[in-house]
């Protein structure tokens, strides 16, 4: 197997927001394996065999209730107000007034009712969030304060709430520190280096333990794993990003073990000429290893990883954070390509969910005068999620409203 090194990106909280966006798109582009090359490579004219994975494992196991696509399948809604953000910041208030209408107009409840149809007060509930592009195109930790506001609301302990992604430097580059939200957890999966060198000869000790495993190495549940038949690196650079080589992408504890409910927050962005949204903020965002993914079975990640219990069955609401969006040079952030969307999204449903932000995001990129390429590999993942029973991806079928 040809070796090859990886960089990580340099996040230093002492970069300025412009000098972030100097280095994210080279540092973090290869941090995240190019995914737009990736994504291109995917839909080629003549697809290879499928790579196996240990999808059927999945499915086997029985669904409950709140299962994908959770109470509400193929229902979307959009929620727009030309007031939410001002002078470069969403407005608090407004963000509040826009989480009340949409999900009132998705359950058909108030707040407090709502609360009830989702969750207990027994429950651990995880908010995971988009990072990437702190201070651009990263999920605003205004609307994260309101989700916050309305699960305490509704009789849920601070403490039993946990704002995490995959890096934990990432959110606190994003905003999202215990000084943000006090008696709130806020966790990465992993521990990653930023400083730590491409060269494997260079030190590589801060993120290795003294038998030189990653320190984030317990993080992750061994038991309860996304395979498929593509190796990992076994280079160090590679290491500190993704803590394990080999076939296995392992999920994190935090989501096998002790979440019981997940409210997913992803944000309004392309890659390439498909989406990362919804489905990949926890496709990509709940395992480890997943470098080796992109290039093989790049967009059905999305599709299979949901498909494991413990987000099938935990997942009970996903919100799109448009509040800003960004149509070209996803998933990295891009200043020139980003825009006031003045929106957000709601859905049980996340593939439902996706497929009307594809179509929007497509809608967008016209008017741009971007050069697209609509082949429809770059939605096979949702209709193959709609096969799987996860989601509803036929627009026909896909009720769209407005609040």
């Amino acid at each position: 197997m040809t070796t090859q090194h990886y960089r990580s990106i340099v996040v230093d909280a002492r970069l300025s927001r412009r000098r972030f966006l100097e280095v994210g798109a080279m540092g973090a582009g290869l941090m995240l394996g190019t995914p737009e090359v990736w994504a291109q490579e995917a839909v080629k004219a003549e697809p290879p065999e499928k790579t196996k994975t240990n999808i059927d494992e999945a499915l086997k196991v029985p669904r409950t209730k709140y299962s994908l696509p959770g109470l509400f399948p193929g229902k979307v809604v959009h929620v727009q107000d030309p007031g939410a953000m001002v002078d470069d910041s969403p407005s608090l208030p407004v963000v509040e007034q826009m989480f009340t209408r949409g999900l009132k107009k998705l359950t058909g409840q108030d707040p407090k009712k709502s609360f009830k149809l989702l969750f207990t007060p027994d429950d651990v509930v995880g908010i995971k969030v988009n990072p990437v592009g702190a201070g651009l195109i990263s999920t605003r930790t205004e609307l994260v304060q309101v989700i916050v506001n309305w699960l305490a609301a509704g009789g849920l302990p601070k403490a039993q709430i946990v704002i995490w992604d995959r890096f934990d430097h990432m959110l606190e580059e994003a905003g999202f520190t215990s000084e943000r939200f006090p008696d709130v957890k806020i966790e990465g999966l992993q521990t990653m280096d930023p400083q730590a060198p491409s060269d494997p000869q260079g030190d590589h000790s801060r993120w290795r333990d003294q038998e030189g495993n990653h320190v984030s190495a317990s993080n992750f549940d061994r038991n309860v794993y996304y395979w498929a038949d593509v190796e990992g690196s076994n280079d160090l650079p590679y290491l500190n990003q993704h803590v394990f080589s080999g076939k296995h992408s392992y999920f994190g504890k935090l989501v096998t073990q002790r979440l019981t409910k997940i409210i997913n927050v992803a944000v309004f962005k392309n890659t390439g000429n498909g989406i990362s949204m919804a489905t990949k903020n926890l496709g990509y965002g709940a395992i480890c290893n997943t470098n080796r993914l992109h290039k093989p079975i790049f967009f059905n990640v999305c599709t299979e990883v949901l498909a494991f219990p413990c987000i099938r069955d935990k997942l009970v609401l996903n919100i799109t954070d448009g509040l800003r969006a960004q149509y070209q040079g996803g998933p990295m952030p891009a200043a020139q390509f980003t825009y006031d969307f003045n929106s957000l999204f709601f859905a049980t449903d996340p593939f439902a969910l996706d497929t009307v932000c594809h179509h929007l995001m497509v809608k967008r990129r016209k008017n741009a005068r971007i050069k697209i390429n609509e082949h429809p590999r770059y939605t096979d993942y949702l209709r193959y999620a709609e096969r799987l029973g996860l989601g509803i991806a036929d627009r026909e079928k896909i009720k769209t409203l407005q609040a």
